[in-house]
């Protein structure tokens, strides 16, 4: 049994920006006002922020280890160029699974289209920027 190789480095830099992408997609000034609205939120609702973060810092970790991972597993298989197996890994794994359970839950939630979008999009672009980040550094 092979054991993926995964730079741990770039795992961690993968999950800090995916904190930095979240601070700036959901900053008032970008989606964070459209964001509210869509989700009923008002801003004196909002509450401590510390236990999301906290929840946010481990789930993707996961997420950027799990991508590392199966990148290289992709990378092993087909071969090529890292980098491209790290991108098209990481949008597939969105799609068949962030994605798709998104729009699952938020149907069930009764949540607007618009919601869903605007959070499927931020997950993509999250996910782009740690396969550039982990594509850009292997093991």
């Amino acid at each position: 049994m092979t054991v993926p190789e995964i730079n741990y480095i770039a795992v961690l830099l993968a999950t800090l920006s995916s904190m930095v992408v979240g601070a700036v997609w959901y900053t008032p000034k970008v989606f964070g006002n459209y964001w509210m609205k869509q989700a009923g939120i008002e801003r004196g609702q909002m509450g401590s922020a510390v236990r999301p973060i906290i929840v946010t810092v481990i789930v993707s970790f996961i997420t950027a280890w799990v991508l590392a991972g199966a990148a290289y597993i992709s990378f092993t298989f087909y071969g090529g160029s890292f980098f491209w197996n790290a991108m098209l890994t990481g949008v597939i794994l969105w799609a068949g699974f962030t994605a798709a359970r998104f729009i699952t839950h938020d149907q069930f939630d009764r949540r607007t289209a618009g919601l869903t979008v605007l959070n499927c999009a931020h997950e993509l672009v999250t996910i782009v920027i740690m396969g550039v980040i982990i594509g850009v550094w292997p093991a």
